[in-house]
């Protein structure tokens, strides 16, 4: 019975039946809903709504322990909490009640209200109520929006007088509104698992990015030290040997200087010579550090695609951005995942920067012994005149590390990476070798 419904019946009642005793009973049950109601719907932590739904449940119908059932991912139902009328919770090893009655109540989603369940051969003589004594029992489904989500359930050992019709009303009511608060709790609960685990794909995006760029802007600073080293040590040492040449051959200008001059001279050209020889040395360790190391795991690339485009739809730079997909079948693919989920999350980003409301294509195809991705956009494309160099190292005349990151880790896995030409948008394919 909906709470509407109930409240109508008690208004009904109050006019037209019974003395006033009865109406202020009624009255108060629905002022009892109304507090249960305001009590449940506080929270939205799935555990505290399940704790506040049983402690209503025994207090109202003056059971001696409750039970909540909710349907699992696999359609199966599934212990969730008992507590008994101490407030103490009843471990799932002790969850002994009347199955028959749960999953009856479950899959045919009507109520069942048994008293003196001993001797009432018409509803379950099962072994689990004989053997507890029982002899109360109340089950009422848990629907909301249609869907059966799980079970309420109390019983007790000692008979009530339960065929009144307030008290059932009252606790089918109780099913009806817990069942929504569970299930706002549910999705709540969804939403925060969600969240955490964006909050880790970002983070772990972050990290990577920043160790492809760092290792990237190290093998650069290497590579720039070691064209530098190389022509002030071929300087130095041609200055040295200009020294040596003119301390020899040139007896008038060796006359004229102080002896020890050469030899102070030659000695800081040395220290220069040796100091410059050091900075080689580490300009070698620091490209070949910078190199990164590969972490093959291998796996279904369309899965990894799939996966990136699930955990960055929600954020705020995607919201606007559509995800079109053709996936071929592949075979399974040699790759890091990590560095391939980097670049992918970059070629999106650059998409929805061109064009907040991008819809974004993407193609997994097989050929050559090759995995082939493509990912084209509606967006404004690449200028003509930078697509030359669209994949170098950042200069004067290109700035940003993103498309050289991006070939960095294509090259890194034996791939290919170029720009396609297209009449609009812009449209980047890569290989990988399988």
């Amino acid at each position: 019975m909906k709470f509407s419904d109930f409240k109508k019946s008690i208004d009904d009642k109050a006019i037209h039946e019974g003395p006033p005793g009865e109406s202020e009973k009624r009255i108060k049950n629905l002022e009892l809903i109304l507090d249960i109601v305001k009590t449940i719907n506080h929270s939205l932590m799935l555990d505290d709504v399940l704790e506040l739904v049983l402690k209503s449940a025994i207090k109202l119908t003056n059971s001696e322990r409750g039970f909540v059932v909710l349907r699992n991912l696999s359609g199966e139902l599934e212990y969730k909490l008992g507590i008994d009328n101490k407030n103490e919770l009843v471990p799932e090893k002790q969850f002994n009640v009347s199955t028959t009655v749960v999953h009856d109540v479950f899959y045919t989603g009507q109520s069942k209200f048994i008293e003196s369940a001993q001797s009432d051969t018409n509803n379950d003589p099962s072994k689990s109520i004989l053997k507890l004594e029982l002899q109360t029992i109340l089950c009422s489904p848990l629907i909301t929006d249609d869907k059966k989500i799980g079970v309420i359930y109390v019983d007790s050992r000692h008979l009530q007088k339960i065929r009144a019709r307030e008290i059932t009303d009252t606790f089918e009511i109780l099913a009806g509104q817990a069942a929504a608060a569970i299930r706002n709790a549910q999705l709540y609960n969804g939403q925060i698992n969600a969240f955490n685990a964006l909050q880790d794909a970002n983070t772990q995006l972050i990290v990577a990015e920043r160790n492809v760029l760092k290792q990237s802007i190290d093998a650069e600073i290497g590579q720039s030290l070691q064209g530098l080293v190389h022509l002030a040590l071929l300087e130095t040492e041609s200055m040295m040997r200009t020294i040596e040449k003119l301390q020899k051959n040139d007896d008038v200008i060796v006359k004229q200087i102080d002896p020890l001059f050469f030899d102070r001279l030659k000695l800081k050209t040395k220290v220069s010579i040796d100091c410059i020889r050091s900075i080689q040395k580490y300009a070698t360790a620091l490209m070949e550090t910078a190199i990164m190391e590969l972490d093959i795991n291998g796996g279904d690339i369309n899965k990894t695609i799939q996966s990136v485009i699930r955990y960055i739809s929600p954020m705020k730079k995607f919201g606007r951005i559509t995800f079109k997909t053709e996936f071929g079948t592949l075979p399974q693919c040699q790759y890091d995942s990590e560095q391939i989920q980097h670049l992918l999350v970059h070629l999106f980003s650059n998409s929805a920067e061109a064009k907040s409301d991008a819809t974004i294509f993407l193609k997994t195809d097989f050929e050559n012994g090759r995995v082939v991705i493509t990912i084209a956009d509606n967006g404004p494309g690449i200028p003509t005149s930078i697509l030359p160099t669209i994949f170098d190292i950042p200069s004067s005349k290109k700035s940003g590390y993103g498309l050289f990151l991006c070939k960095s880790i294509i090259d890194r896995h034996a791939g290919s990476i170029k720009v396609l030409q297209q009449s609009t948008g812009t449209s980047i394919q890569f290989l990988l070798p399988t």
